[in-house]
């Protein structure tokens, strides 16, 4: 799904969120910052969004390694790390069975990709094993949307969305599956209960937009 529309992936979603993914970004990658973490695996990395963003921010001697399983867009990092002069490393990974140690990773970041686990319990269960203890586990997720608002944010994803997405894109269908899968998932307070049945501590969230998005951190 994603391999089709890779290198148009992150303008895309910069142009329909009228750029408010980059703040929201940013409060992420400030988290990270503050529990000055020597080694970070970002998840679901895609084309590095995120990882570049940390690399910018964090300390030159911090380890910080981008994992996703589409080919695709990690080659797009690659090519733009190469470019810009950037440490970073962008590795195939599957979130289902990561090819990273036990307890190796300060932070562990993932910008919407919870949402597109196969298995959220056993997902989960790999982001506590990766990390250190007392690692802190960082996750940008979209969410459900406060009651007054969900009426338009409904029409928005399931019927607006779709349409400029696949003129962006030119793919019509990836991001029917967006809508579908924004209202199959539990709002902040529901994955912050899962979080806590994976054994992680400290758990909490803020909401962003009107509740349409959420970053939730926790300790492993």
């Amino acid at each position: 799904m994603f391999s089709g529309i890779a290198s148009r992936y992150d303008f895309a979603n910069r142009v329909l969120s009228l750029g408010l993914c980059v703040g929201w970004r940013e409060q992420l990658v400030a988290a990270t910052k503050a529990a000055q973490p020597k080694t970070v695996a970002d998840l679901a990395t895609g084309s590095g969004d995120v990882a570049f963003a940390l690399r910018r921010d964090l300390p030159g001697d911090c380890s910080i390694v981008g994992y996703d399983f589409c080919e695709p867009m990690l080659e797009l990092g690659r090519v733009r790390a190469q470019k810009e002069g950037v440490t970073l490393e962008f590795k195939t990974g599957d979130c289902m069975a990561l090819p990273i140690a036990d307890a190796s990773q300060d932070v562990v970041t993932i910008a919407y990709g919870v949402r597109n686990f196969e298995d959220r319990v056993k997902g989960l269960g790999e982001l506590r094993r990766i990390l250190c203890a007392d690692g802190t586990l960082l996750i940008l997720e979209f969410s459900q949307p406060s009651a007054w608002f969900a009426p338009f944010h409904f029409i928005h994803v399931r019927c607006v969305l779709p349409v400029l997405a696949g003129i962006l894109t030119g793919d019509f269908g990836a991001y029917k599956y967006l809508g579908t899968s924004i209202a199959g998932f539990p709002d902040a307070a529901g994955l912050d209960a899962e979080l806590k049945a994976a054994g992680f501590a400290k758990v909490s969230h803020k909401k962003m937009l009107f509740g349409t998005v959420a970053l939730h951190q926790a300790q492993a």
